[in-house]
Order: C-alpha cells, then structure tokens, then sequence
C-alpha cells in the first residue's frame, strides 16, 4: 500500500500542531516578531527543523513577510492575519497555512479559501489534471464574490524541495500535467477582493542559496559557505544568522552575498491594488485513492 515517508507525517503533525499554537497567540497589538520566533522554536522542540521563515502578512501583504531583527510592527486592530508555516524532519517537508480575521468583518475571505482548499482535495486523485483543479478553485473562489490570486500557485514538495515542479494554480490553465500517485503537494488557494495580481516590493526578509556560486573571500566567503553547509535548498532569514564578532556588519555581508549572486532575495509580495488578500493551506501525500492530509489540524 503506497503510504507517506513517516518523516513526512512527522512534519505534517509538527506543522499543524504550531500553526495551532501560534493562531491563539494572534490579538492586536501583539509583536509580529513574538509570532515568529515563538513558532520557530517550538518546531524545533517538537522534533523539525524550519523549512523556511515563518510568514505573518497582513492585509495586503500576500506572502514571504518574516520578522527582521528587531522587528516592531504589530498585529493591527482589525484585517486580516495570514500564517504560514513550513516544517521538515530530514529533508520532508510540510507546508500549512490559515486566515485570521481579527474583528469578524472580513470573514467571507478566509471561508472562500477554505472551501477552496476543500473542493481541491475532492478533486485530488491520481490521473487529475492539475488545469482541472486550478479552475475549481477559481470557480469557488468567484462564488463568494473574490478574486483568486493568479500569481500565486500551490506546489509539488520534494525531499529538501519545497517547490518540485508542479504548480497547482489557483484559476484555470490549459495543458498542465496529471496528479500522480506517489507525489506531495501544498495546495495554497489565494483570494482578494483586488485585481488579483501581485506585485514584488523592496522589502526582502527571505533569501535562499543559489545552486552555483564563486568562492568569495574572507568573512564573506565564511558567512556564504556556512549559509549553504546550514540551510542548503531551504530558504532562510537574516535574524537566524549570528556573529561572534562585534565587527562584522551582518547586513552588509549580506548585500555582497546578493550583488555576487551568491544568494537570492525573496522579496516581500503585495496585492497590486493594495486590497486584503486570505490564504488557507495544506500539504497532502497524494495515495491511490486520493489525498492524504499531512498538516490536518487534530
């Protein structure tokens, strides 16, 4: 019987048991950072390791917002409040994520994704074209009035692959490839009442190692080999990386790792029309006889 890695249970079980924690945490006024870190450790202490920054975006911030060090921005009075967590235990990964609406007013955004994220799981079976399944999310999406996010896409997760190939959209495309069995995925419907597109802004709280660099030279060429023998594929952030030494300006080594292209910015998306955008998430395990939910919230 085709099952999942138990590595890949053990991070889907990680993941839903954090995102669990952290949304309790979510009231106004809160730190963002606190969220963060907060999420971070308790993966670790449950057995994983973070398969990227944990995101917190607001409003019309869709995705890759992590704290920087030193972070003050809190979570506001009213809006709504996207977490995404990303755990892995050896390589597996697991990927979830969920809309808060933090004073009721928004609330058909986070219903409209999560029913989304349900008629995709319906639809989730070996064979399935993924055109298929990206043009039911458009369809429920619509129903409630929304937009889905055309930019942004679900994906297939590979061990140390947090994006594999595949893309599961979130409006309906021609000529995509079937589901097979065997294979994960993180199905991750986008909604917004905007234009439905979504921009890269300046702000960049994610980077991630590119396949082939050049040897660099002294602390840069350090800090360039320990982000690599550290994080490998994954993606990181720059509050996760320590000196020893007062003299070393983390920020600017930084900036010499990316203008050498020794590493790669993610930079920060927002909604082009700067309207309110939801997200709900899951990773499955793609069975004979349909999906297997990893990070199903117990």
């Amino acid at each position: 019987m085709l099952k999942p890695h138990p590595d890949a249970v053990k991070a889907g079980e990680i993941a839903a048991r954090v995102l669990k924690e952290t949304r309790k945490m979510v009231e106004p006024n809160t730190k963002i950072i606190r969220l963060c870190v907060h999420a971070e450790k308790r993966i670790v202490e449950y057995g994983g390791k973070p398969a990227f920054p944990f995101n917190v975006c607001i409003n019309n911030i869709a995705a890759h917002r992590t704290s920087p060090r030193n972070d003050s921005e809190i979570i506001p009075e009213f809006g709504l409040v996207k977490l995404d967590v990303g755990v892995h235990v050896n390589g597996y990964i697991a990927d979830t994520g969920l809309t808060v609406d933090i004073d009721g007013s928004l609330e058909g955004f986070p219903a409209a994704t999560d029913d989304a994220l349900q008629e995709a799981f319906a639809l989730f079976k070996p064979g399935m074209s993924l055109s298929k399944v990206g043009k039911q999310i458009e369809r429920t999406i619509g129903a409630y009035g929304l937009r889905p996010v055309k930019d942004l896409s679900g994906h297939s997760i590979a061990r140390f692959k947090l994006h594999a190939g595949k893309k599961v959209p979130n409006i309906g495309m021609r000529n995509l490839p079937t589901i097979e069995a065997g294979e994960y995925y993180a199905i991750e419907p986008y909604a917004t009442s905007g234009s439905g597109r979504v921009v890269e802004t300046d702000h960049i709280f994610i980077f991630a190692n590119r396949g082939k660099a050049e040897p660099l030279e002294g602390t840069t060429e350090k800090l360039r080999l320990y982000l690599r023998e550290k994080y490998g594929s994954l993606p990181f952030a720059i509050r996760w990386v320590k000196s020893s030494s007062a003299k070393v300006n983390l920020v600017d080594e930084f900036r010499e790792l990316l203008k050498n292209r020794a590493i790669r910015p993610i930079p920060m998306l927002v909604e082009k029309s700067t309207r309110p955008v939801s997200m709900s998430e899951h990773t499955i395990f793609v069975s004979k006889d349909g999906p297997v939910i990893l990070t199903k919230v117990s």
